[in-house]
């Protein structure tokens, strides 16, 4: 029994443990027991999404810009003209009533 408590005691001594570290080192790695999570996939796999993320965005964006600029078509070009004050009121009037009365393709 006194050597079963010397070698327990022992072992649980700061110069039993530094004695036994290389062993432990060289049976586990440096990195204990060697249960590793890959935290090495994180960075990789965040980027990723951050870079779909703005294609996801960007692609979006330019969607909707698009239908935006297809469904503006002649009644929002005359719109423009008489907000940057090329044609009058009245000629707005008369252009838009014609286009209106048109049947359209």
């Amino acid at each position: 029994m006194f050597t079963a408590l010397t070698s327990i005691v022992g072992e649980t001594t700061p110069g039993g443990l530094l004695a036994q570290a290389p062993a432990m080192v060289a049976a586990h790695g440096p990195w204990g027991d060697g249960v590793v999570w890959p935290f090495f996939l994180l960075f990789p796999l965040f980027w990723i999404l951050v870079i779909g993320l703005f294609i996801f965005i960007g692609r979006r964006t330019w969607r909707r810009n698009h239908y935006w600029a297809a469904t503006q078509g002649a009644e929002g070009v005359l719109r423009e003209r008489y907000a940057r004050g090329e044609i009058d009121e009245t000629e707005f009037r008369q252009r838009l009533e014609v286009l209106r009365s048109q049947p359209s393709s």
